[in-house]
């Protein structure tokens, strides 16, 4: 599903696979950065901020600011720093007791 997005592929994207993220499924190119997609599929926040609830998404888009954090598989991960895979099933980070992130 193509939701409104400043973010766009250079040339129409190919190979796309089913990726669920937060409960809804999006087609997006196999073997792409997860956190690229998902801004491109229209996904403004991969997370809130456990202090004020702000959404947060990709920033720096290296691994190295931690904005994008999701959980795959029960574990915290970068989206940055994942590829793209059929039958990816992506949860949006949430806050323990809206203080700090389970680890």
């Amino acid at each position: 599903m193509k939701t409104a997005s400043p973010f766009e592929y250079l040339a129409q994207p190919t190979n796309l696979v089913a990726v669920r993220f937060d409960g809804q499924t999006y087609q997006l190119p196999k073997g792409e950065n997860l956190a690229a997609a998902l801004l491109a599929a229209g996904v403004r926040s991969t997370r809130e901020n456990p202090g004020s609830n702000a959404p947060r998404a990709a920033f720096c888009m290296m691994g190295a600011c931690y904005e994008c954090r999701v959980r795959i598989d029960g574990a915290s991960v970068q989206a940055c720093m994942i590829q793209v895979r059929d039958g990816l099933v992506v949860e949006k980070m949430q806050p323990i007791g809206g203080q700090s992130y389970e680890r």
